[in-house]
């Protein structure tokens, strides 16, 4: 009954399962969600293919603490393809979540105008450069992390007009 789904697995089992699939036994008891279906995917393509760590790169990671952190690059396209869908899929879990913390959210038109600013102009590096100036202004971004030297200057100058307007 319950590899269809219609009641729990047993406990005894969780064991076996965890053991059979490589996976931690908390994912067979409840609902998977897009992460999990992505991340039980990622480590069976480890242990097919067992990828080796190229290089280890920085990237930015939301969290509880937003910083830097090391990320691995695999020799195995595949895994970084999978470890790239994972990083979009809490991307987009997280920003719905943002969206849900009420339930008539007055900054709809605000989220709006994100999209359409990503679908039209992301390439542009005024985009870029400010969103990464407002993560540093509400210090959302440790101050020692920018992207390319001239950040600094553009920062200094649109934080004096957010001061200038009393923001």
């Amino acid at each position: 009954m319950w590899v269809k789904g219609r009641q729990n697995i047993p406990k005894k089992y969780l064991p076996v399962l965890e053991e059979l699939f490589g996976i931690d036994q908390s994912y067979f008891g409840h609902e998977l969600s897009e992460i999990d279906q992505l991340e039980i995917q990622k480590e069976k393509l480890k242990r097919d293919l067992k990828p080796v760590i190229n290089k280890q790169e920085q990237q930015f990671s939301l969290g509880e603490i937003n910083d830097l952190v090391e990320v691995p690059i695999y020799d195995k396209e595949e895994m970084n393809a999978i470890e790239r869908d994972i990083e979009k899929a809490k991307l987009v879990s997280k920003f719905k979540a943002t969206m849900d913390v009420v339930d008539n959210n007055p900054y709809l038109e605000t989220y709006k105008l994100i999209v359409e600013l990503l679908e039209k102009v992301q390439h542009e590096s005024i985009l870029h450069k400010t969103v990464e100036a407002l993560a540093h202004y509400y210090e959302v971004l440790p101050d020692w992390v920018s992207s390319e030297p001239e950040q600094e200057g553009f920062e200094s100058e649109i934080f004096e007009v957010f001061d200038d307007h009393n923001y």
